[in-house]
């Protein structure tokens, strides 16, 4: 009987060379599809080329609120127009300092980018550095899909793992999510859970070893998220996760990737998530 899974790669519109990789391992049937980051100034041409695939391929919005340009130009969440690093959100929120209007604006902004660009919702929601566990963006989501006939899947919290390098990491994130699936699930949306994937990226050789384990055991349920790129300049400009990516794209284009679905009975799924 063969399993299916769910491969989703995030970032798709951060840089060219990132959505051109992603794009080509969705061509090719390595992934079940992509999140994207629309505040760039790019958005409206990777949108283009993204667009055709969005009926083989799950399109998805990856909710950005650190470290790049603020859709909505300067506030409290991005003073000078560039948003926080995310030591520097959580508890500014929590004091108060940063007006949770003007995350819910950016967020607006971001999705309506989206929507606009690619004629309709995205399949699923999630965050770049997981920022969607972020008690704001909770209530952005309940709001936003309060009166929603169809509500986006979302990617929900990390399954632990007791011995794995990851584990402080993988603990972490999952003290960020608590709660977090559900209190969406009560209110009316799909969950993609567990989240895998996670591993120190400073450490590229662990990919490989962190994918064969999610053909392994991943349910059907779940979603195994990477960052798989080719750098170029703009990348280099705007993020330190570069060499790695390329690893992951060589590792998810192989003939041992599909060569390692084969041989566990297991295939990427498509479009539904």
């Amino acid at each position: 009987m063969i399993r299916s899974i769910r491969l989703i790669a995030d970032d798709y519109g951060l840089a060219p060379g990132v959505s051109g990789a992603i794009l080509d391992l969705i061509e090719r049937g390595r992934l079940t599809g992509t999140g994207c980051m629309t505040g760039f100034p790019e958005w409206q041409e990777a949108a283009a080329r993204i667009r055709p695939l969005r009926k083989r391929a799950a399109v998805g919005l990856h909710l950005t609120l650190t470290d790049q340009i603020a859709a909505t130009g300067s506030s409290s969440l991005a003073p000078d127009g560039k948003l926080p690093r995310l030591a520097s959100l959580a508890l500014p929120l929590l004091r108060g300092r940063i007006d949770e209007q003007d995350v819910h604006a950016e967020l607006d902004a971001q999705y309506d980018r989206f929507t606009e660009a690619l004629a309709g919702p995205p399949d699923y929601i999630d965050g770049h550095q997981h920022v969607h566990f972020l008690p704001v963006v909770r209530n952005w989501l309940l709001a936003r899909f309060a009166a929603a006939a169809h509500k986006p899947a979302l990617r929900g919290a990390p399954g632990l793992s007791g011995l794995d390098a990851a584990a402080a990491k993988i603990a972490a994130i999952a003290t960020l999510a608590a709660g977090f699936n559900r209190s969406m699930q009560r209110a009316g949306f799909s969950v993609m859970t567990p989240l895998c994937g996670i591993y120190d990226w400073r450490q590229p050789e662990k990919f490989a070893s962190t994918l064969r384990a999610a053909i392994e055991t991943l349910p059907e349920q779940g979603v195994f998220m990477c960052h798989p790129g080719h750098v170029d300049g703009t990348l280099r400009a705007r993020d330190p996760m570069q060499g790695v990516r390329e690893v992951e794209f060589a590792v998810l284009s192989s003939e041992n990737f599909s060569a390692s679905l084969d041989r566990a009975g297991v295939r990427v799924t498509d479009a539904g998530v």
